[in-house]
């Protein structure tokens, strides 16, 4: 009894992908993540209404919660072969459903400077926008030589 539950097991295992289906939009090439999944969120109606919800709802949704989290949306970096680069990809999750399955699609593009500021907990890859180059100069300095770039008076 207690082998048969494992084999039915073993072949629903088998039977499941192992890899997402997440494919270059320029080469179609296979995409290997290189990073974590870092979820969206909108802290504003208009983002809302433009994932389809109308717009009374998103000012509902918008009071209540100062941000909503964008269910099947993510920033995630991906290393192409065909490019020989990593590149950060907006990533969109679609579900649909026949008779007793599920399958998932994915949905790619490049990520737009807006969507960086929608990303909970990501780095900005230029460093933080807020930063000045001051600060940004001297953060990168390998040694201290701070100095220089102040002028004494003699």
């Amino acid at each position: 009894m207690l082998e048969v539950k494992l084999h039915r097991r073993c072949n629903r295992n088998r039977n499941r992908s192992k890899r997402r289906a997440i494919y270059c939009p320029i080469h179609g090439c296979y995409l290997e993540s290189v990073s974590q999944k870092y979820p969206l969120f909108a802290d504003r109606a208009g983002q809302l209404q433009q994932r389809g919800i109308s717009r009374q709802n998103a000012l509902i949704l918008v009071a209540a919660k100062t941000a909503v989290c964008l269910e099947g949306e993510w920033l995630e970096a991906f290393w192409c072969d065909q490019c020989q680069q990593t590149k950060w990809y907006h990533v969109k999750r679609r579900v649909t459903k026949t008779q007793n399955k599920e399958s998932c699609t994915y949905e790619v593009s490049i990520v737009s400077p807006e969507l960086w500021q929608q990303a909970i907990g990501v780095i900005h890859p230029e460093g933080n926008p807020s930063v000045g180059e001051f600060t940004r100069r001297h953060a990168q300095m390998v040694s201290y030589n701070g100095s220089k770039d102040f002028q004494f008076g003699d």
